[in-house]
């Protein structure tokens, strides 16, 4: 077992989308909705989780390299009445990819969320029947070689 030697690869601008969604009981959205959550904002929360999760992707897991980071952007959406989404967006000049990153992102935030929201989650058996995180994934990554990429697709889009 060893990490992968990247030793010879140049370092290039990548960025990596990663969503996800957590399931819950609608009286728990109602609840987020209003502001009544005891521990606080689940949504805000979850983003500073989100980032701080990011930071620290490579002592989370095993073999991935430490990045020097140059942005991460954690959202945090109400869907409709059952469901919260999650979109992690990290940026890097590294000579490896930050889709890790993004994914623990997104994890830890929906975790942040699922953790701030339990007491209503459960029902009289202490279990939680309703809450389901999921479709964690990569919906984006852009690697570039040539930094006027990005200026020709801003221009673009």
């Amino acid at each position: 077992m060893a990490m992968v030697d990247i030793s010879g690869k140049p370092e290039v601008f990548r960025e990596a989308t990663a969503t996800g969604t957590i399931k819950l009981k609608p009286e728990t959205i109602r609840l987020i909705n209003e502001g009544k959550i005891a521990k606080g904002d689940p949504l805000q929360t979850a983003k500073i989780a989100g980032i701080l999760a990011a930071k620290k992707t490579s002592t989370l897991i095993p073999l991935c390299h430490p990045l020097p980071l140059t942005n991460v952007k954690v959202e945090t959406k109400v869907l409709d009445e059952s469901t919260v989404k999650v979109t992690s967006t990290v940026k890097a000049k590294a000579q490896t990819g930050v889709e890790m990153e993004a994914l623990t992102a997104t994890a830890v935030s929906l975790l942040t969320i699922w953790d701030m929201v339990k007491q209503y989650e459960k029902n009289a058996e202490g279990q939680y029947p309703f809450t389901v995180i999921e479709d964690i994934r990569v919906a984006k990554k852009i690697k570039e070689v040539n930094p006027s990429e990005r200026k020709h697709r801003k221009a673009q889009g």
